[in-house]
């Protein structure tokens, strides 16, 4: 995380989130399964009127051991999960008159047995008791753990939990908290979303997007065997054309918003605009190139790093074709420019270096590029930046990395004091890099993938697209991307048989690519080639290759 006295906005404490479970009743329903949902009151305190799973907070008689020794579990289930499963059940019983308990002969209870309940009686552990059931918390599986947005003035920890509804019993709404419950798919139940029939919130939607994917009750259990959540989000929220939008870690805006407002205040607009820079930590700041495109994304991100008092670095200047993007880059950091560092020599990121320093000075910075392609992309810093080579911009500190693949002279840069890598093109967000011979180089890219894993990083900051938070997870992900590629390379070498061309292998690797894309393609597909003979594993003559036994 970013030094506490280089944050963008000043901190505040967000308010503690309160644990309580939430059940997901399910029953098969045909060729679907459905859910149990019901509303809530219009005059309750948190999420008035809208549709929901039953449930509540985890009290203090959830975890006694009375409690405990009234309930059935799994050895699996842990200490906490025992607790959540036991408040599901109440809170299940309490608002919608629904009980997973088993009778004296080991069965699941059926709704004669509920109606002889009281559900007036506050008492729920004594009735529990006297009725002598058992209460069928090994039927309780975890789905996920969701915790509610941190700029919220109410909060909870939830864990929601999923079980199949005992046969026989029917929902009766409690008509305080809880009205008309209703039996819905996940499909049906977002298309009444979508058309606002059935409002929701964020936690909602999203779990019944991914209970969405799949059509049966077992399906669900099944994804839940290890007692341990499918997913968790601790969502956050931005501006976007002026509304709240609100974000899971899976989304490409997560890592900025984290980045910015660690405390989860709604303040970071995320709207790609390019006539003024973004504020992402108070020593650096965003300014996009206007040069949006298919390869380019919302535009090149220019790094500006520094203040007036320490002066300033700035990481890929971009293209030159846009005098005004140069000139706002130089109003920003007036006469104080100290270092103008490029990551690599293409044409959106190093060819603004010199008349960006025409305008307001500083060393231009980089490596050069490699001879085979310096008529095509020409670049000669005056600096030639050397792997481990530190620039010091104030009381920043950038290490420079040299990592070669998407281009031979491609270099990151490592904030070692904010734990803030910015990777050029190595690494994107929303999209892979093309990896393009004979400069472009697969094998060396994958080796400075993982070095890169190793490095004390905490976000990424790409030149094209947010920025990135859970780095190692962001680099896995592309590694397992590549080697599933690679995968497919092997396979079409298979399939096609000895002395492959790219043209016979094209279409058959890249079969989920569009075919306008497949000029791009067909790069990548010779750089994976040329990494199976640097690996040992293929051969190649003539431009046609074969697989080695």
């Amino acid at each position: 995380m970013a030094r506490e006295s280089k944050r963008a906005h000043p901190y505040r404490e967000p308010v503690t989130p309160r644990p309580a479970a939430t059940v997901l009743l399910m029953r098969d329903a045909g060729a679907d399964f459905e859910i149990l949902m019901t509303r809530r009151s219009e005059t309750a305190s948190f999420v008035p009127g809208v549709f929901v799973f039953p449930g509540g907070a985890l009290d203090a008689a959830d975890r006694s051991t009375r409690a405990q020794a009234l309930a059935r579990f799994r050895p699996s289930q842990d200490d906490d999960l025992r607790a959540f499963s036991i408040a599901a059940i109440r809170e299940a019983y309490e608002e919608l008159g629904i009980l997973l308990a088993y009778g004296t002969d080991g069965r699941l209870i059926s709704q004669d047995v509920v109606e002889r309940l009281d559900r007036s009686d506050q008492a729920f552990f004594d009735q529990i008791e006297r009725e002598s059931l058992t209460l069928a918390a090994d039927s309780m599986r975890w789905y996920c753990r969701w915790v509610t947005d941190p700029d919220m003035p109410k909060r909870f920890d939830v864990r929601f939990l999923v079980a199949r509804i005992p046969d026989g019993q029917s929902p009766v709404a409690d008509e305080s908290e809880q009205f008309e419950p209703i039996w819905i798919s996940p499909r049906e139940a977002l298309d009444g979303h979508e058309t606002g029939r059935i409002p929701m919130i964020f936690p909602t939607v999203r779990t019944l997007r991914r209970l969405a994917e799949v059509r049966s009750v077992d399906e669900v259990l099944a994804q839940c065997r290890d007692d341990a959540p499918v997913f968790h989000s601790f969502p956050r929220g931005g501006y976007r054309k002026g509304e709240i939008e609100r974000f899971s870690e899976h989304e490409s805006p997560y890592g900025e918003l984290e980045l910015v407002c660690p405390d989860g205040q709604i303040l970071h607009h995320l709207d790609w605009q390019h006539e003024r820079p973004v504020r992402l930590t108070r020593d650096i700041q965003r300014l996009t190139a206007p040069n949006p495109g298919v390869m380019t994304g919302p535009g090149t991100n220019t790094y500006i790093v520094g203040d007036a008092d320490a002066g300033y670095a700035v990481i890929d200047p971009g293209p030159d074709d846009d005098p005004g993007h140069i000139e706002r880059i130089a109003a920003i950091v007036g006469d104080r420019l100290r270092y103008i560092i490029c990551t690599h020599s293409h044409p959106d990121h190093s060819p603004g270096a010199a008349p960006l320093k025409a305008l307001a000075g500083g060393t231009i910075m980089g490596r050069p590029t490699a001879e085979a392609v310096r008529e095509l992309w020409p670049f000669e810093p005056e600096h030639v930046l050397e792997d481990g080579e530190r620039i010091v911009v104030g009381d920043s500190t950038l290490r420079v990395l040299h990592t070669p693949g998407h281009q031979s002279n491609h270099v990151c840069l490592l904030l070692e004091e904010d734990r803030l890598l910015f990777t050029g093109d190595h690494i994107m967000n929303g999209s892979t890099v093309v990896i393009s011979p004979p400069d472009g180089d697969m094998h060396a890219y994958m080796l400075a993938l993982e070095r890169l894993r190793e490095e004390p990083v905490d976000y990424i900051l790409p030149a094209h697209g947010h920025v990135l938070g859970s780095p190692v997870q962001a680099i896995d992900a592309l590694i397992r991307h590549r080697l599933g590629r690679e995968r497919k390379v092997v396979a079409g070498l298979e399939k096609v048989g000895p002395d492959a061309t790219i043209e016979k292998l094209l279409p058959v690797v890249y079969d989920d690519v569009p075919p306008t894309l497949h000029p791009v393609a067909a790069r990548s597909l010779r750089a994976h080639l040329d990494k199976l003979v640097v690996d040992g594993r293929a051969s190649v003559v003539n431009e046609a290759w074969t697989m080695v036994a």
